[in-house]
């Protein structure tokens, strides 16, 4: 773990070769730079919001979730993260920001329903919170995660993704291969020349192909649809959700969003304050979870745009891009329900199209981490087959069986391969 306890209350500096020169800067052209820092943290909200927001409704609407209950948990993360940013950023004056669990939600789509159905779900969220929660406040589970190796969890986390990844080829068999076709071209071609915007390009495609189609067929959506709400489910607890869903999605957000998240900031010469970022994001997921918001965490990709030097000369100063980032997730959040409605109108197989292209990143990412140590890729490829196999066993899903198997195996190579006394 890279932090364990909160850091000063201000961002320490960043090169020392950038710091006078680009503090001077800024006082000559501060109205300039507050702009520049507010164009960022919309460029980085809507990246965030178009590359991946499809991957929380599979997530959510896998597990058990209404359309309605998947646009109010889409709803749910968009503003607690953008609360959450705003708490942050303006306590310590730094540009903390956040995002929902894409990683997560890509594990609740391979999931699958749980014993319990939506309420179990809902529950399991909530006790991911709690996790989140204890994590930055009692630093032995901080550990234990840390303990897990990067390549098991990895491995996990690329399981469950291949069969998302898989989708958009699938889709090219299916009736709406006439909608998918252009979206696959448009992904390729902006991943040549633009590949920050290739997913929100290819969401764009989706919806003008979905229009399209919808106007061909005659099909209108009803304007009850579009509007905005939020659907309060009470939790129900259920075990095999909590070891199948909240353990799992626990693992794979500290794994692969906020202890990344940590190491993007501080590449960028941000010390993270880990015991508050735990301590709102873990009380946002909980807070968020009745209204279907499975969790939110520390943004890595979002986090980049942010932070860099390109958001604002002064690194003093950054921290109003995280603002502007958070204003623009409350402007987007009413919008969870027209697109769950456009999705439901669209061909089959189009919103999944767009998840698995906005996973094809992070699978590879993922599988590259998984299988780079030799003599850690058995178990590793152990981890893979058993998350992607999709196995339930007692009610429990493949994510948490893939983790056991994975440490099974490397504990019985390495106990093999231990030089006897």
């Amino acid at each position: 773990m890279t932090a364990t306890a909160d850091s000063a209350s201000h961002p320490p500096d960043v090169a020392e070769a950038q710091t006078g020169l680009q503090a001077a800067i800024a006082d000559e052209h501060g109205s300039g730079g507050t702009g520049q820092a507010m164009s960022a943290g919309i460029i980085a909200a809507l990246v965030g919001f178009t590359s991946s927001f499809a991957v929380v409704l599979a997530g959510l609407t896998a597990v058990g979730a209404t359309p309605a209950q998947a646009a109010s948990g889409l709803l749910a993360v968009c503003v607690t993260q953008a609360v959450g940013m705003w708490i942050l950023s303006r306590r310590y004056r730094m540009p903390i920001t956040l995002a929902w669990s894409t990683p997560g939600a890509a594990l609740l789509a391979g999931a699958g329903a749980v014993t319990g159905g939506w309420p179990a779900a809902v529950g399991a969220f909530v006790v991911t919170g709690v996790l989140i929660v204890l994590t930055g406040c009692w630093s032995r589970l901080g550990r234990l995660i840390t303990a897990i190796p990067v390549e098991i969890a990895q491995a996990m986390l690329a399981g469950v993704l291949l069969p998302l990844c898989l989708a958009p080829l699938r889709a090219l068999t299916t009736s709406s291969a006439a909608v998918v076709a252009p979206v696959l071209v448009v992904w390729v071609v902006l991943q040549r020349y633009a590949q920050r915007w290739a997913v929100p390009g290819a969401f764009v495609t989706a919806v003008a192909g979905a229009a399209i189609a919808m106007v061909a067929g005659h099909r209108s959506i009803p304007a009850a649809d579009l509007l905005p709400k939020l659907e309060i489910t009470v939790p129900h607890w259920s075990w095999q959700a909590i070891i199948g869903i909240s353990i799992p999605l626990y693992v794979v957000t500290m794994a692969a969003q906020n202890i990344p998240g940590v190491a993007v900031m501080s590449s960028f010469g941000y010390r993270v304050p880990w015991r508050a970022s735990m301590t709102v994001t873990g009380l946002g997921t909980i807070v968020g979870a009745p209204a279907g918001g499975h969790a939110i965490n520390l943004a890595a990709i979002s986090a980049a745009l942010a932070a860099a030097p390109s958001a604002h000369p002064d690194p003093h100063r950054r921290w109003t891009a995280t603002m502007a980032a958070g204003g623009c997730y409350l402007v987007l959040a009413p919008a969870a329900a027209a697109l769950v409605a456009l999705a439901a109108a669209a061909p089959a197989g189009v919103l999944e199209t767009v998840a698995g292209l906005a996973l094809v990143g992070t699978f590879a990412a993922a599988l590259t981490a998984a299988l780079g140590v030799a003599e850690h890729r058995v178990a590793a490829t152990v981890t893979f087959l058993v998350s992607a196999s999709g196995i339930a066993v007692f009610g429990i899903g493949a994510a948490f069986w893939a983790v056991v198997a994975g440490l099974v195996v490397r504990w019985m190579l390495t106990r093999r391969d231990a030089p006897v006394s």
